[in-house]
Parts: structure tokens; sequence; C-alpha cells
């Protein structure tokens, strides 16, 4: 089971002012390639698992970023650790 549920909205510098959204969905792909359970909101991003994992998974969003020519990125980073249980159903199925 799950222990964390990380959001995070990754904000890479461009060159020239050249649009951030292949920066963005490229590190969506990273997490997409991970396996591990996410969703995609408006501003960010929110994963499902074991707290270790989502921030290997981060690391790897912000090395991408910089492979893509970035010379600098901002991530904004949400947790909520619980290391009985953590689920995005859960803590959301009231509102649906």
């Amino acid at each position: 089971m799950a222990n964390a549920l990380v959001s995070i909205q990754i904000i890479p510098k461009t060159k020239d002012g050249e649009d951030v959204i292949p920066y963005v969905d490229r590190a969506i792909e990273i997490i997409h390639q991970s396996g591990i359970k996410y969703e995609v909101h408006p501003l960010e991003t929110t994963m499902e698992g074991e707290l270790s994992d989502c921030m290997n998974i981060i690391q790897r969003m912000n090395e991408a970023m910089i492979e893509m020519g970035s010379p600098n990125v901002i991530s904004q980073v949400k947790i909520y650790y619980n290391p009985e249980g953590a689920s995005m159903d859960v803590l959301t199925e009231k509102y649906r």
C-alpha cells in the first residue's frame, strides 16, 4: 500500500522564452513510465506511492529538464505522508 501522496508543479526555465509545455509533457512522461499511480491536474500532478519512489521520480524529472536544455528548474512539491496508508481516492471520495 502507498504511504504518500506527492504533488509536483515543475517549472523549468526555458531558452529564449520558448514554450514550457514540451518540458512539462516530458516530466509527466517520466511519471507515466514509472508505473506509479498518478493524476494530472491543471497546475500540478499528484503521485500515489512510496515516498522514496516519488522522490526518485522527482529527481529524474528535474534531470530531464536539464537534459532538454533548461538551465535551471523550480519544483514546487507537496507531500502527504502516512505510514499506515495514503490514497487519492480515499481523501477525495466525498467530492466524487
